[in-house]
């Protein structure tokens, strides 16, 4: 079982932008770390994989409302930070699933 990339920083440029509420960018991550365990524990089933991608993405959305009651939003730089994380997360993880694909089930 592979350990994911500790020195990798989730939603680097969210992180690094004060329009973005710190306890809001924490939610996101936490609907991101679900998959990063499921890849580590060792699952390779590519629709299983989805599924749990097509969940986070849900859960992401659901977000969207609570992002703008803080004077936030899911924006181009959200989506840009989140679809690199994603990305950066399926490539570490050797998953042949495309970025776009991956997040399909967004609103934002």
């Amino acid at each position: 079982m592979k350990r994911f990339d500790e020195r990798y920083i989730l939603l680097r440029a969210m992180v690094s932008d004060d329009y973005y509420p710190n306890f809001l960018v924490e939610k996101v991550e936490e609907t991101i770390l679900p998959v990063i365990r499921m890849l580590e524990a060792g699952e390779t089933d590519l629709d299983v994989i989805q599924d749990k991608l097509d969940e986070m993405t849900l859960a992401i959305n659901e977000l969207e409302a609570e992002f703008e009651d803080h004077d936030s939003e899911l924006e181009t730089v959200a989506r840009e930070s989140i679809a690199e994380t994603v990305e950066y997360i399926l490539e570490w993880f050797q998953i042949d699933i495309d970025t776009e694909t991956a997040i399909r089930e967004r609103d934002w």
